[in-house]
C-alpha cells in the first residue's frame, strides 16, 4: 500500500482557505455552464465516482440480484415517473444485508439531473446524474438499503422520476440499470433472527423498522414524489395513520435545494439586493433550514449539508470526482418517540416541511420508521417535556454599494422527553437537537468577487431508560464546513473568465451504547479544489480544474482511508488502505457499565439542562 502524506494535503488545503473566490448571480448563472472544451482522442468512457468507503459485508457474493429496472432516461421531463414491480428474492429470503446498485452510461451534451428512487412510495435514494461528455461516461452508486427491509419482504412498486430534456444542443440520454443484492445471512443469523432476539428495548435499538410509512405524494404525478416547497411560508406534508401498538418511531427525511436556492449559502441579503437593484439575484440571505412539524407543532429540524451537483459552481472541479454526497444525497434522521403518545389514537395526523427563508425550489419528503409491540395490541404515551424555542438568526452589514461583509449567525434547540407504555414496560426518551450556523460573506471589486465562509454544526441525541435500568443512548456531532471564493473578469467578444476555489467538508463524530456494548465511529471527508474557466454565454470554451479528497473514517470495528487528486479528467494520485492507526475501543458490557453507563445516565438525567454543542 503505497504512503500518503496527509501533512502535504493538510498545507495545500490550508493554501487554499488562504486565498480570496464570483457574486451570487455569477454563482447562480454557473448552474447553466455546458462544457464545449475539446475532447480527448480515445473514446473510452470516463469513469466518474464519489469517494466513500465500501459497503461492509461478511460474504462476498450476494445470495441473489434482481435487476429491477432497465431504462434509457430520454424526453422524461414532466412526465410520469418510471415504474417497475419489484418482487422479494426466492432464493435469498433471510439476508442480512441488501444493496441498490444504480449504474448509468451517458455521452454527448447535457445538464445534472436530480433524481428520485422510491419502493412502495418510501424513499430509498436520492440522486444527481453526472455531467457527459462526447466520448461517454459511466457511474455507479451503491448504497446500503437494509434499513427498507420490511418493504423489501413484500411485493412493490419501484419508481424513479429523473426529469431529463433531449434536443439538438443537450444530447445526453442516460441509460440506467437498478439491482438490487441480498447477501445471505451472517455467522449469528440473518434478518429473521435480528427481529427474533428482540428481547428487551435496547436490543431493539439495532433491529429493523417492522413498518415504514411513506411521508411523499402519491401517484399519479408527472414529477417526483417529493414535496415541492416553493416559498418561505410555504408548508407542504401529508396525513397519516400509526398503528396502535406502535413504540418507538423515527423520521427519516430526504432533502435537496435547487434553481434559486441551489447556492442558498451564497444568497446576500435582500437588504444588499434591494440598495443595488439586483432584482435578478437569489436572496432572502444565506441561512436555511427545514423544519418538521407534527400536527402543527415543531418537532425536529434539518440544517442540511451544502451539497454541489455535478454542475455546480465550476463543472470541470466535478471531473471525475465528484462533490460530496452529489450521488449519494444524506437523509436526516428524527426521532420522534416521545410524541408517539399524541399519535397512538388510530386517527389520521399531520407532518409538515417548510423552509425557513426558503426560495423556489425545495425537493423534501420521509419515511416515517415504525417499531412494533409484538405481545401487545395498543401501547400509550405521554410527553411530559418539550422545548422548542423559536428561531432567531441575527444579521450584522457593512457594505456601500456591490461591496460589503455580512456577518449571520442563528443557533436552536429542540428538546423533547416522553414515555411510551409497552411490553417492555414505561420507557421514557429523551431526544435533543443543537444546532449553530456561521456564515461570513463578502463582497469586491464591485460585486464580481464573492467569498462565503460557513460552517454548521449539529449534536444530536437519544436517551432511552426504562424502569428495568436498561438504557441506551446514543449521540452524534456532525459539522459542515464550506469556503467558497468565486471571482468573474469580463473579456473580448462577450466571454467572461470565472476563476473558483472551494472547500468543503463532512465531519461526524458518534457514538451509541447499551448493555449490549458500547460503538464508537468517526469520519473526517474534506474536499478542495480550484479552477479556472474561460465562458461565452451558457458555453465553457476552454478550462482547467483540480480537486482533491482526503477521506477517512474510524470506527469500533475498522477503519478506511482514501486520497485521491484529478486534474482535467487525469487521476493524479489515489492511495486507499484499511490501516488507519490505533483502533478506537469497542466496549463490552463490562465496559459500558462504567464510564459509558454513567456518562448516558448522567446525561438523561440533566436533559431539562442540557446545553447544545455543535462543532
Amino acid at each position: 500500500m503505497a504512503t500518503f502524506s496527509l501533512m502535504a494535503l493538510v498545507s495545500f488545503l490550508m493554501f487554499l482557505l488562504t486565498q480570496p473566490l464570483s457574486s451570487n448571480a455569477n454563482l447562480y448563472k454557473t448552474s447553466l455552464f455546458r462544457s464545449k472544451l475539446p475532447e480527448p482522442i480515445h473514446d473510452a468512457p470516463t469513469v466518474y465516482f464519489e469517494v466513500t468507503k465500501d459497503i461492509q459485508t461478511h460474504h462476498k457474493k450476494p445470495c441473489s440480484s434482481l435487476l429491477v429496472l432497465q431504462h434509457d432516461f430520454g424526453q422524461t421531463y414532466g412526465k410520469p415517473p418510471v415504474t417497475a414491480s419489484y418482487n422479494p428474492p426466492k432464493t435469498c429470503s433471510n439476508w442480512s444485508k441488501v444493496v441498490l446498485e444504480w449504474t448509468s452510461t451517458c455521452k454527448g451534451r447535457q445538464f445534472d439531473r436530480i433524481f428520485g428512487v422510491w419502493l412502495g412510495g418510501v424513499e430509498i435514494l436520492r440522486s444527481c446524474t453526472a455531467e457527459p461528455r462526447a466520448t461517454g461516461i459511466i457511474w455507479t452508486v451503491k448504497k446500503d438499503i437494509t434499513r427498507y427491509s420490511s418493504l423489501l419482504k413484500q411485493p412493490n412498486n419501484l419508481s424513479i422520476y429523473l426529469g431529463n430534456l433531449v434536443d439538438n444542443t443537450y444530447t445526453g440520454i442516460y441509460h440506467a440499470n437498478v439491482t438490487i443484492h441480498f447477501y445471505p445471512p451472517e455467522t449469528h443469523g440473518g434478518l429473521d433472527k435480528i427481529h427474533s432476539k428482540r428481547l428487551n428495548y435496547a436490543s431493539s435499538f439495532d433491529s429493523l423498522a417492522d413498518l415504514i410509512l411513506p411521508i411523499s405524494r402519491s401517484p399519479p404525478l408527472n414529477d417526483g414524489l417529493w414535496f415541492l416547497v416553493e416559498n418561505s411560508t410555504d408548508v407542504q406534508g401529508k396525513e397519516f395513520k400509526i398503528p396502535p401498538n406502535a413504540y418507538r418511531a423515527v423520521l427519516e427525511v430526504y432533502v435537496s435545494f435547487h434553481s434559486s436556492d441551489e447556492f442558498w449559502y451564497g444568497n446576500p441579503p435582500n437588504n444588499y439586493i434591494e440598495a443595488n437593484n439586483l432584482t435578478a439575484t437569489p436572496g432572502n440571505g444565506p441561512f436555511r433550514e427545514v423544519v418538521v412539524s407534527l400536527d402543527g407543532r415543531v418537532v425536529g429540524a434539518v440544517w442540511p449539508f451544502t451539497v454541489v451537483y455535478t454542475g455546480g459552481v465550476n463543472p470541470l472541479l466535478w471531473r471525475p470526482i465528484t462533490g460530496i454526497g452529489s450521488f449519494d444525497l444524506p437523509s436526516y434522521d428524527i426521532d420522534i418517540t416521545p410524541f408517539l403518545g399524541s399519535i397512538l389514537d388510530e386517527k389520521y395526523h399531520s407532518l409538515g416541511f417548510g423552509v425557513t427563508n426558503g426560495l423556489s425550489v425545495w425537493f423534501i419528503d420521509a419515511n416515517l420508521h415504525l417499531w412494533l409491540d409484538s405481545r401487545s395490541e395498543k401501547t400509550k404515551g405521554k410527553l411530559f417535556k418539550y422545548k422548542a424555542p423559536a428561531i432567531k438568526p441575527t444579521l450584522v452589514s457593512d457594505f456601500k454599494g456591490l461591496n460589503g461583509v455580512f456577518w449571520t449567525n442563528a443557533d436552536r434547540y429542540i428538546d423533547s422527553t416522553g414515555w411510551v407504555k409497552s411490553s417492555y414496560g414505561k420507557i421514557t426518551t429523551h431526544v435533543f437537537h443543537g444546532f449553530t450556523y456561521m456564515n461570513e460573506m463578502v463582497f469586491g471589486k464591485n460585486g464580481s468577487m464573492q467569498i462565503v465562509n460557513q460552517k454548521i454544526g449539529n449534536n444530536y441525541g437519544v436517551y432511552a431508560m426504562v424502569p428495568s435500568a436498561n438504557i441506551y443512548y446514543m449521540q452524534s456531532f456532525r459539522s459542515f464546513p464550506l469556503y467558497l471564493y468565486t471571482d468573474t473578469v469580463d473579456q473580448d467578444n462577450d466571454t467572461y473568465s470565472f476563476v473558483s476555489n472551494i472547500s468543503l467538508g463532512f465531519n461526524t463524530d458518534s457514538f451509541k451504547g447499551a448493555r449490549f456494548g458500547f460503538f464508537v465511529e468517526y469520519l473526517r471527508n474534506l474536499q478542495e479544489g480550484e479552477g479556472k474557466m474561460l465562458v461565452k454565454g451558457n458555453l465553457v470554451t476552454s478550462g482547467i480544474a483540480s480537486t482533491e479528497q482526503a477521506y477517512k473514517y474510524d470506527s469500533s470495528e475498522g477503519c478506511y482511508f482514501r486520497t485521491v487528486g484529478s486534474k482535467n479528467y487525469t487521476i493524479l494520485f489515489d492511495q486507499s488502505g484499511n490501516i488507519c492507526g490505533k483502533k478506537l475501543p469497542s466496549y463490552s458490557a463490562v465496559g459500558f457499565g462504567s464510564m459509558p453507563y454513567h456518562l448516558a445516565r448522567r446525561a438523561f438525567l440533566a436533559s431539562h439542562s442540557h446545553s447544545p454543542h455543535g462543532d
